[in-house]
């Protein structure tokens, strides 16, 4: 395993970060346990989780993730040598069952004391915003459209200063923010600048199909020195190849046909093009997928996710290739004809 540290802290952590959405509806409490153990004996120390998950959100397994993750902790007494991130979520119709109000003092104070105990810890280590609070453009929609009747008004500075509490409570160790934009994430350093808490990561879906970030976030990221945590590296499965020739049984878009956003025709089109890649230089497509996103620049750790301990290992086996040049030239060629098919 490679490490590194979470940006302007001294916590290390594996380049490789183990998702957990699945955990509580497609995988049971001893395969999330299973996929735990393989995970930390593979150097893996950073797990990643919110009180949304497990995905579909549903009334009936909010908090499920956490709780299978607090279990294990609790079982194997590893607090200690693992990095917990979890997140806040944010006001959304499909979000409604867990939470109606926004980033108050009050819903954080619920928010994180209700993490906790189904963690069974005394503190995250890692605290993030699952969505911005304000309209913008996120899971999925490209592009921005202004909202006049908006009823958003700025609380950046609000925000941070009721996260800086629980910092000082000694709840939570650091902040982040996920699914944000370059706008939210120059709001937030402005904050910072000026002596507020100081977010230090990004989560943010990034992969082969979806390399938007790349537009203008990533330069504030390297300028700013906050982390990018990618998520969704293999869009969704889509870049195992896994759907290019049929529709598998049991995989998440085939169970759960709502996350189709990476199966729209272009989408299809590159990821034939960078499996033509992989087959060429006699990789496979998902190890070459999950490859080019744990070497970029701005990537702190890559955020994989697995249903069945085949594609745990696969995932992780990533860690292990080095895309060549060649094969880089490859990827932008085709990166330049479609680009972000499904940002």
């Amino acid at each position: 395993m490679k490490y590194t540290t979470l940006p302007n802290t001294d916590i290390n952590v594996s380049k490789i970060c183990l998702g957990t959405m699945t955990w509580g509806q497609q995988n049971t409490e001893a395969e999330g346990h299973q996929q735990l153990d393989y995970a930390i004996d593979q150097g893996i120390n950073f797990i990643d989780t919110a009180e949304l998950y497990s995905v579909p959100a549903r009334k009936e397994t909010q908090g499920s993730t956490e709780r299978i993750i607090g279990t294990w902790l609790q079982k194997t007494g590893k607090r200690n040598e693992v990095v917990i991130a979890t997140k806040i979520v944010g006001p959304k119709d499909f979000a409604s069952h867990v939470r109606t109000g926004g980033y108050t003092k009050a819903e954080f104070t619920d928010a994180i004391n209700n993490s906790l105990q189904r963690l069974q810890t005394d503190y995250i280590d890692l605290y993030q915003l699952h969505w911005p609070e304000r309209n913008t453009n996120f899971f999925g929609v490209k592009g921005y459209t202004h909202d006049d009747q908006e009823q958003w008004q700025d609380n950046f500075n609000e925000v941070l200063g009721y996260l800086q509490d629980f910092v000082k409570e000694g709840k939570i160790r650091q902040i982040g923010v996920s699914n944000e934009t370059a706008y939210g994430v120059m709001r937030y350093a402005e904050e910072a600048r000026n002596g507020a808490l100081k977010i230090i990561t990004v989560q943010n879906p990034y992969n082969l199909l979806n390399r938007k970030d790349e537009i203008g976030l990533t330069e504030v990221l390297h300028r700013q020195n906050i982390g990018h945590l990618p998520y969704s590296p293999l869009g969704f499965g889509q870049l195992t190849g896994k759907y290019l020739e049929e529709t598998p049984k049991n995989a998440r878009v085939t169970l759960f046909p709502q996350f189709a956003r990476y199966h729209n025709e272009n989408s299809f089109k590159a990821t034939r093009a960078y499996n033509e890649i992989a087959k060429k230089y006699n990789i496979s497509l998902t190890q070459m997928a999950l490859a080019f996103v744990n070497d970029r620049p701005f990537v702190t750790s890559n955020i994989i996710g697995a249903t069945t301990m085949d594609q745990l290992k696969e995932n992780i086996d990533s860690i292990n290739l080095t895309l060549s040049d060649d094969i880089l030239k490859e990827i932008e060629a085709v990166h330049e004809n479609i680009p972000n098919p499904a940002p």
